[in-house]
């Protein structure tokens, strides 16, 4: 855990360096160039913000690379090494000190801290845009690391696999037990289905009396299984009307009747 916070100082300390000297030479080109420093400051607040998204976009891909996703070290030996993440953060500083060797001698400042911030652009740039990705490549078309990556592939897709086959059996379960729960209220709900058929067909009674007896039968399909149940009880009712009255509008009258029983609402109305 230690090594990776160190990693990370590291690394921000560096890009910090990177970006100073950066910084540098695009002011020092610009001040040659001739621009006045009121311009070179208005260009730098305008590019302030895309500096800062690129950085920070940066900063979070390697940060990833640093402490969230290892390297697997079967299948990079020598990149997922302590010693080459430390060489790869602390690649600005090597370059600046190269930088600085090969100013010795110098004495116009200007000079030498520019031969300094380019030895550090060089060398970053040669070590995390070439060097970096081609060793990567190199080390993933060794024998072992394909073997390695392939197995490794492999063991993802089949649990990939194994995770959607258990999907597809907990849903047919899930089928299986609703499909027997509708069988078995099938049985139970047979005559109250008969009984809320009769109350829509009847004449004899008053629609208060049906309407009770109707809520009755609603309430007592609620607390059998819930919506589901008083939708079964709802269907059956309305298809034994038909059978034998043939009318399709009575069926409107149980939706009424059960208005704000338990989770049941009127469509017409809602």
């Amino acid at each position: 855990m230690s090594e990776h916070r160190t990693l990370k100082s590291v690394h921000l300390a560096s890009t910090v360096w990177f970006i100073v000297c950066v910084g540098y030479i695009l002011i020092l080109a610009l001040r040659q160039a001739g621009f006045n420093w009121w311009v070179i400051f208005s260009l730098s607040g305008h590019s302030a913000l895309l500096i800062f998204l690129l950085i920070s976009l940066y900063l979070f891909a390697v940060y990833r690379g640093v402490s969230g996703i290892p390297n697997i070290e079967i299948e990079h030996p020598l990149t997922s090494t302590d010693y080459y993440m430390f060489f790869y953060t602390s690649t600005p500083f090597l370059g600046g000190l190269a930088g600085l060797f090969g100013m010795l001698g110098v004495t116009k400042v200007n000079q030498f801290l520019l031969g300094v911030s380019m030895g550090t652009l060089g060398t970053t740039f040669l070590v995390w845009v070439i060097v970096d990705p081609l060793t990567g490549m190199v080390e993933m078309l060794l024998p072992t690391s394909r073997k390695h990556r392939a197995d490794r592939l492999a063991q993802a897709e089949a649990k990939r696999e194994e995770r959607r086959k258990s999907r597809q059996r907990l849903l047919a379960d899930l089928l299986e037990k609703e499909k027997a729960g509708r069988a078995h209220w099938q049985q139970i709900l047979k005559p109250q289905a008969e009984k809320l058929a009769t109350l829509l067909a009847s004449d004899s009674i008053s629609l208060e009396q049906a309407e009770r007896e109707a809520v009755d039968l609603g309430a007592n399909a609620w607390q059998i299984g819930g919506l589901n149940c008083m939708k079964q009880l709802h269907d059956m009712a309305v298809g034994i009307s038909r059978q034998k009255n043939k009318k399709e509008a009575l069926g409107e009258y149980i939706s009424i009747w059960w208005d704000g029983i338990g989770t049941w609402r009127n469509p017409s109305i809602g």
